[in-house]
């Protein structure tokens, strides 16, 4: 990898799915699950779960655009959630569940802008990063380590597929 590194923030519904499916990227570093763009400091879980702290789940993922850029990580994260559901995904209902991209920099702003031009219904947002809080450790890595669970086997699991079906040249090695 080479030594530029860059941060995406993108919240699609519950971060156990982004988290599994972006930490199995070529050129993603880092996958940390948390919640951002809300009104109370330091929040825990069952703080974001009540929807009143106005976070969503989200993930920061470091990555190498030398090896994966910005527009292809935004490519999978439309592929593996519903961008046209607000404050939705499936069963997942509340403002944290919602679709959005907090941004870095003005060149990630306006390539998500272009990207979300290209989807006409949807309802995802583009806001500047903020502070995120990284969740609880149990919920780091937790489809890696879960996997078996109801929810990582309806849920998750299925998006993890999806991405290795289409983005079979894009995973690290070994995770194809």
């Amino acid at each position: 990898m080479s030594q530029n590194r860059e941060t995406a923030t993108l919240a699609g519904g519950c971060f156990w799915c982004l988290e599994a499916v972006f930490e199995l990227l070529e050129g993603v570093e880092k996958v940390e699950s948390g919640y951002t763009a809300g009104n109370t400091l330091n929040p825990s879980y069952e703080e974001i779960c009540s929807g009143t702290t106005g976070h969503a789940e989200a993930v920061r993922i470091t990555f190498d655009p030398a090896v994966i850029s910005f527009r292809d990580m935004l490519e999978v994260f439309f592929t593996i959630h519903d961008p046209t559901t607000l404050n939705r995904q499936g069963n997942d209902v509340g403002t944290q569940y919602r679709s959005a991209i907090y941004t870095h920099s003005p060149e990630q702003k306006a390539i998500a802008e272009e990207v979300i031009a290209g989807i006409p219904s949807a309802v995802t947002e583009i806001a500047p990063a903020g502070i995120f809080y990284v969740a609880e450790d149990y919920h780091q890595e937790y489809f890696r380590g879960h996997g078996d669970q109801p929810y990582c086997q309806f849920v998750v699991a299925p998006k993890v597929a999806k991405l290795r079906e289409k983005f079979k040249a894009r995973l690290k090695d070994g995770s194809a």
